[in-house]
């Protein structure tokens, strides 16, 4: 009996910490990842961005995930992009398409109170004003819009935390592609202003996809800065650049950072080949950050106590409030 009592122990805590390290452990890239285009119609194209974007993040550390579209050649670019990550205030522009949709289904404009908070949460990453949107907007609500957006990856942030809402980079992109395509659940008013707020972000806060963004080009961007005891620094990027004749977005997401300058410099690596490979002959107006006006300081997102959010939980998945409050 006491033999039998030692395995069962042992199993017991095997179990428990193979379940643990499933959970918590880094999800690195592994040295054979490495990111591909594709582009039909433009194969050369393709094939040198695919060596420049390699070239980018050779020797660079953590996890990074890429997705890139341009609407002209019908660029798309890849790196594990349905890998999840902790999206800190990305977040915030799936809180500002659904309040626009929400607008949009009662057949109206923004109100002042939804203006008096989209404002400041884009432009200023204001957390108070997300906050209030993400309350008043409720989980169904969100998880609607991340669903007609095909963004289905994406988790909602549990316990109220929605800084911990768990997303990926082609999600992101999906949700981009909401803001810039013609055909989408975002009518054209709704569409222009909330590229307009993209556009609006303060200037330190302007670090990232538009590094090495040529002039007659906008973005419109969204950043995600934040720190935790698993993964290190979470740093991302997201934008739509318009202009020229022509429309693309790129998102790029990482953790593992050492620190928040580290993961900077390696989204803005990205987007440098990005920018050069659709530009060609047109000189970068948008340089790399100097590292002295990066801050190490988080976005605030998720406060931290806060518990790390499981990879798979079925019940704040898109659509789970919903079917959890028929089920009642």
């Amino acid at each position: 009996m006491p033999r039998t009592r030692t395995r069962t122990r042992t199993l017991t805590l095997t179990t428990l910490t193979l379940a643990a390290l499933l959970n918590t452990a880094p999800t690195a890239q592994a040295a054979a990842t490495a990111p591909t285009c594709r582009a039909p119609k433009h194969p050369a194209l393709a094939k040198q961005l695919t060596r420049d974007l390699r070239t980018a993040l050779s020797g660079r550390r953590g996890s990074v995930s890429i997705a890139v579209h341009d609407d002209r050649t019908g660029l798309h670019c890849t790196l594990t992009p349905r890998t999840r990550y902790d999206a800190a205030s990305v977040v915030k522009v799936l809180m500002m398409e659904a309040t626009l949709r929400r607008a949009q289904s009662r057949h109206r404009g923004p109100t002042a109170w939804e203006r008096n908070n989209l404002g400041p949460m884009i432009r200023r990453s204001d957390n108070a004003a997300a906050g209030r949107l993400w309350n008043d907007l409720g989980r169904t609500r969100l998880g609607t819009t991340l669903t007609q957006a095909g963004a289905t990856r994406t988790l909602l942030g549990p316990y109220g935390y929605w800084g911990l809402t768990r997303t990926t980079a082609a999600d992101q992109l999906r949700l981009l592609d909401r803001l810039t395509a013609r055909r989408s659940f975002l009518t054209a008013t709704s569409r222009a202003y909330g590229l307009k707020l993209m556009s609006e972000v303060r200037k330190n806060q302007r670090w990232g996809v538009p590094a090495g963004m040529p002039r007659g080009l906008r973005a419109h961007l969204k950043n995600g800065w934040l720190p935790r005891a698993t993964h290190g620094w979470r740093v991302h990027s997201i934008g739509a650049f318009t202009g020229q004749d022509r429309t693309y977005r790129i998102a790029v997401l990482s953790h593992d950072n050492p620190s928040m300058a580290y993961g900077v410099r390696t989204v803005e690596r990205v987007a440098q080949a990005v920018h050069r490979a659709l530009n060609k002959g047109r000189a970068a107006g948008i340089g790399l950050t100097p590292p002295q006006e990066i801050s190490e300081q988080s976005d605030g997102s998720v406060p931290p106590e806060a518990p790390d959010a499981p990879e798979r939980p079925a019940w704040f998945a898109p659509g789970a409030a919903a079917r959890t409050a028929r089920a009642r």
